[in-house]
């Protein structure tokens, strides 16, 4: 008798990562996982599936020939089309709110197989903050079965929406455990990895690190600008602080982050203890997080990886939908705000009770167990189907009916 088999949609780094401990629950168990790779980070995927032993079985050829959303979709909706059809898998996971979760969810639904949604219930409370993720995942939320929430506040979330509370199960987030399964890849030498120059570990040592990203398309521009002059007048003033900034491919980015540094005429001496390099990989972003003494970010992952390495951040955006981690002390929301990085960086710089204050007691996105319990979820709902022949949890989880949910909150940006 054939094993039944779930489908792991995935094609950004994220999903990758995030993916990866569900993948390796899966194996050895009742479920037989397929990898489908969706191919929209394809030239910095492949190293990561090296990295977790995760051969991709199916991977999509896109050929984009305009950078519109609508045209991604429509070419991941056909081509998804026709590997559901041919796997006629038992289940179909999807992960967070990229375009190619909306799409695998939507064709999934189309084909008539059940949706788990890992990292359920995610909200900023804007729908064009971020765009288009916080409406994909709101959609995603309509079209699935099984709800796979990294925290109390996402089930609050999905159940304020109207979704089933029975089709919610409150897992912790996967990044957790993909962190410690990087971490014991990469263990605890004193080796550079790759991307980053021979002498990284010995300038690191010499002082405090701060490691910094920014590439959310709302701070293109100004915002970027700003940010990188704060963060120039801190190393100015700070002589044992260190900033490694890997900065994204698009050249608007990396113009923005040029002048912002340009603007506070640094000297020779300040501009060798800031490094701009290429986008780092997994394992370098891990090594690169476990040094750190200070993260500033506008990416939601590495928010998530800082607080299970329990590395304080500051967050460059103006809404969040991972409010954890400010409300467990780990972090603060600053935006993208040159007055705002520049006030809290003299602030934790020089005050020592400052930066103490700035970390969280416990984790706030679970223990490291989110991939086996969505594995054994999955698994004893297909038990349940075979012996009943009847779904423990319908399919789609459509919302029940009840009075309409509160307004959500949003968090507004938090001064220095």
């Amino acid at each position: 008798m054939p094993r039944s088999t779930v489908l792991l949609c995935m094609g950004t780094r994220p999903e990758i990562i995030k993916m990866a401990p569900v993948y390796h629950a899966l194996r050895g168990g009742p479920l037989t996982p397929v990898v489908l790779h969706t191919g929209q980070h394809d030239s910095i995927a492949w190293p990561l599936y090296q990295f977790f032993g995760m051969e991709p079985d199916r991977v999509l050829d896109l050929t984009r020939e305009r950078p519109s959303l609508g045209h991604l979709n429509a070419q991941l909706l056909d081509a998804l089309d026709g590997v559901l059809d041919a796997e006629n898998a038992e289940a179909v996971l999807v992960h967070g709110d990229t375009s190619s979760a909306l799409s695998a969810a939507m064709a999934a639904f189309y084909a008539g197989a059940p949706v788990g949604h890992v990292e359920a219930g995610l909200r900023s409370g804007n729908p064009t903050d971020p765009f288009p993720e916080e409406m994909n995942r709101t959609v995603i939320a309509r079209l699935a079965t099984w709800h796979f929430a990294p925290t109390h506040r996402a089930v609050r979330n999905l159940v304020r929406e109207g979704v089933r509370p029975e089709s919610i199960s409150l897992v912790g987030n996967t990044v957790v455990d993909a962190v410690h399964h990087g971490l014991g890849v990469i263990g605890s030498g004193s080796w550079v990895p790759s991307g980053l120059p021979a002498d990284t570990a010995e300038w690191t040592r010499s002082g405090r690190l701060a490691l910094v990203t920014m590439h959310r398309r709302e701070n293109w521009g100004r915002p970027i600008e700003e940010v990188a002059a704060a963060i120039a007048e801190a190393v100015l003033a700070t002589p044992d602080l260190r900033v490694l900034w890997p900065v994204h491919p698009n050249p608007a980015v990396g113009a923005a982050v040029q002048a912002g540094l340009d603007r506070a005429g640094l000297s020779a001496a300040a501009r060798a203890r800031i490094r701009l390099v290429e986008p780092l990989d997994y394992p370098a972003m891990l090594w690169a997080l476990r040094r750190s003494w200070l993260v500033l970010t506008d990416s939601g992952g590495i928010q998530e990886e800082a607080a299970a390495l329990d590395r304080p951040v500051l967050v460059l955006r103006q809404t969040t939908e991972r409010p954890e981690l400010i409300e467990a002390g780990g972090g603060v929301l600053v935006g993208a705000s040159g007055d705002a990085v520049r006030g809290w960086l003299r602030d934790l710089t020089t005050r020592p009770d400052a930066y103490a204050a700035l970390r969280c007691e416990t984790n706030p996105y679970g223990d490291g167990t989110a991939g086996e319990q969505i594995a054994a979820t999955l698994a004893d709902e297909v038990a349940h189907r075979a012996t009943t022949g009847m779904p423990r949890i319908p399919a789609p989880s459509a919302p029940h009916v009840g009075p309409l949910p509160p307004a959500p909150v949003v968090l507004s940006v938090l001064a220095a």
